[in-house]
């Protein structure tokens, strides 16, 4: 009898990485769920003996089903399928009851290694694997899993720079016209200013613009979690910027280059404004952005009054080979 095996994970791409990375003859019946809920509704019905979950998930997030499973004794195991890879997500998931943890985009072999040292393989294996593939993947959707990976790796990276938590959020992205696109900024606008700087890039046909946004009631918090101590000083206060800037969007781009196989130069990074509102920030750079495919996270800090909002703006002429890369990603799986 096949072995019920649930993937929990809110992205297609993500789901059809992980089916592509099981073994060769493994006889298991395979479910997909798209958030937490979702998830226990199917180990309830005993449709996941073994998890894989994603824990960054709209509706119920991964932290909420190991606790709901623990808290209804519920019948599986569950190994945690994440791009954050902060040392203080993966001691709280193995508190929680996970089995183990395997990062994302997930490799074969290292996922074999792990079924085999739980001995989930060789208990269920057979001359065939019949499971069922995800069928198609949106172009959006796709490029959500890759900026989700991309912001695990700076969130760990940043993590480790503060000895904080980073606390990430759901990578939001869209194709966004010029107006568009000044009004995703507009929304960042608050009572209080804003700081921020933008970074240039390019690679094989790939372009764009990354623009780190700083809400200025953070420096504070940042400064002492950096040792220095007066962070209202010009230019220490410049320094943060750059500091985290190169963290943030450098980390961020090299994850983005590794799943796209890909490298990308990037030019020295410039203050647009300091203290400013959205409003005089747009009004000032607004000349810059054209029709453009925009990933935005908004990174927080746990316990501190931290917040950082990346928007890195793809070129519209850099879709295409984009949309290319994500086929080849998604083992030419046809993008919508």
């Amino acid at each position: 009898m096949p072995f019920p095996v649930l993937i929990c994970d809110d992205f297609a791409l993500a789901r059809k990485q992980i089916v592509r990375s099981f073994p060769p003859q493994w006889d298991i019946d395979v479910t997909y769920a798209v958030n937490g809920l979702e998830a226990i509704e199917a180990i309830r019905q005993g449709k996941g003996a073994l998890v894989f979950l994603d824990l960054n998930m709209p509706v119920m997030n991964g932290f909420e089903v190991l606790d709901k499973v623990q808290s209804e004794n519920l019948n599986c195991q569950i190994i945690i399928v994440s791009a954050d890879i902060q040392i203080n997500t993966l001691s709280r998931a193995k508190s929680l009851g996970a089995l183990d943890f395997i990062q994302k985009p997930v490799n074969p072999e290292s996922l074999k290694y792990l079924l085999d040292e739980h001995s989930l393989f060789q208990a269920h294996c057979s001359q065939v694997a019949p499971f069922p593939m995800p069928l198609h993947i949106d172009l959006l959707d796709a490029t959500k899993e890759l900026a989700n990976v991309a912001m695990g790796k700076a969130a760990a990276l940043l993590s480790r720079l503060l000895d904080a938590v980073v606390i990430l959020p759901i990578p939001n992205v869209n194709t966004l016209e010029v107006n568009e696109l000044i009004m995703a900024l507009k929304s960042t606008d608050s009572q209080e200013g804003i700081s921020a700087l933008c970074q240039g890039f390019i690679g094989a046909n790939i372009a764009g613009e990354a623009l780190l946004l700083f809400h200025d009631s953070s420096f504070n918090d940042m400064a002492t979690l950096m040792n220095l101590p007066t962070p209202h000083h010009q230019h220490n206060e410049i320094e943060i910027m750059m500091d985290i800037g190169n963290v943030l969007i450098g980390a961020f781009l090299n994850g983005l280059s590794e799943q796209l196989d890909m490298t990308f130069n990037q030019s020295h990074p410039v203050i647009l404004g300091k203290h400013c509102s959205a409003n005089d920030l747009i009004h000032e750079n607004s000349g810059k952005w054209t029709k453009s495919l925009a990933m935005e996270i908004n990174y927080r800090i746990e316990e501190h009054d931290i917040q950082c909002d990346l928007l890195l703006v793809l070129t519209e002429d850099s879709i295409p080979t984009l949309r290319q890369k994500l086929d080849h990603f998604a083992n030419r799986s046809p993008l919508q």
